[in-house]
């Protein structure tokens, strides 16, 4: 079976299994113990929050880890909003992800705040206008995706960030399905908050990081006794940080390797164009250019995105409709709502996200194996409606 749901979820790295297992046998202790135990615990949690500032570009105390990419996005928005608000309103996009979109849900039924949907064009880029205009006196934080996860549109995030930060408001983004593939610290981006999930990188599920500057005050979600520098309370999960701590490395080290991600883009570039060229009336969704170099995303109107789905895996080819946290769900994604593509067009949607172990004879396959299963479904579909 070929893989390509990687947007979804990816194996655990050995390398990561390896060095959380300590930490689940023999070193178990709780690094709030004060005994050798507990001091073992702590000494590698300590590690592993400075490893992961390291290539995050922040310090150690900075670093909150998480159960995961949902909870890291909460506390970010929740935390830095209800923290020190300079006011009672949110900037984000109609694009983000539901854990984003749910958050500031929440802020605006319980608290008071309003919310803004910043403009996007059709591919789902925010231009720096668009953020601009959506900015007010009042604005108490911004949160735009570094990527979009359904549709793999990278946006511009250090110039969005710097527009936010010309008028006094932070900006925290979701960086889940671009760590890995860009460069996501904060000082390059120059943003205040990120959000990673371990899954994605080769951790364990169960563990995600929000890093943010320490200038900016962080209501917690979870209280009790004082974790994570009071940002976190409840006993650390010192097995996945340190797990989390090694996937994130591995994969920064292999984004830092240029030829393998200009290899990369090119291998999805010539996946995109066999896919459109081969298989009639289908569109790319989202930037042609502007997205992750591992994500090719499309719409097939006139054929039933599932039938394809399960023909695809019939065919040894596992991919998705989008978002893995949607599935099953009857309504069409969100995101290519927004998008402007019409409701029949988007329950069409196919998303193919792959890893570096992914090879260019792999994608041509799958572009060969999806023309095929496309001609069938379509011949399945004129059948079924002649009788």
């Amino acid at each position: 079976m070929l893989h390509l749901d990687a947007a979804a979820t990816s194996p655990v790295r050995e390398d990561a299994l390896a060095a959380a297992w300590p930490f689940l046998t023999a070193s178990f202790g709780n690094p709030s113990s004060t005994h050798g135990l507990g001091e073992q615990a702590s000494a590698a949690l300590a590690d592993a929050h400075k490893a992961v500032a390291g290539v995050l570009g922040c310090r150690p105390a900075e670093v909150v880890f998480t159960s995961g990419g949902t909870e890291a996005n909460n506390l970010a928005i929740k935390g830095i909003a209800l923290g020190a608000p300079r006011g009672r309103h949110l900037v984000t996009s109609r694009l983000e992800h539901e854990s984003v979109l749910a958050s500031a849900d929440y802020l605006a039924r319980l608290h008071g705040f309003e919310v803004t949907f910043v403009d996007v064009d059709a591919s789902g880029l925010v231009s720096e206008e668009s953020l601009a205009s959506a900015l007010r006196e009042d604005t108490t934080l911004v949160s735009l995706a570094t990527a979009n996860n359904e549709v793999g549109t990278v946006q511009d995030i250090t110039a969005l960030a710097a527009v936010a930060h010309a008028r006094g408001v932070p900006f925290h983004t979701d960086a889940i399905q671009a760590a890995g593939s860009l460069d996501v610290s904060l000082t390059a981006t120059g943003v205040d908050a990120v959000s990673l999930s371990g899954h994605k990188l080769g951790a364990p599920k169960g563990v995600g990081v929000l890093a943010v500057r320490s200038r900016l005050p962080l209501e917690p979600l979870i209280h009790g006794g004082g974790q994570e520098r009071g940002r976190r309370s409840g006993t650390e999960n010192v097995a996945f940080a340190v797990a989390f701590a090694v996937a994130l490395r591995l994969a920064d080290e292999e984004r830092l390797a240029a030829a393998t991600s200009d290899a990369a883009a090119s291998a999805r570039d010539a996946f995109v164009a066999a896919v459109l060229d081969s298989v009639p009336d289908a569109r790319l969704t989202g930037h042609a250019s502007a997205r992750l170099p591992r994500h090719a995303s499309f719409v097939l109107p006139g054929v039933n995105g599932e039938t394809v789905l399960l023909e695809l895996e019939r065919r040894g080819v596992l991919a998705s409709a989008g978002a893995a946290c949607a599935a099953g769900h009857d309504e069409p994604s969100h995101v290519l709502l927004a998008l402007g593509i019409p409701e029949d067009d988007a329950r069409t949607a196919l998303r193919f996200t792959w890893g570096a172990s992914t090879t260019s004879d792999d994608l041509r396959g799958v572009a060969e194996t999806l023309a095929a299963v496309h001609e069938t479904v379509t011949a399945l579909s004129r059948s079924t409606t002649l009788h």
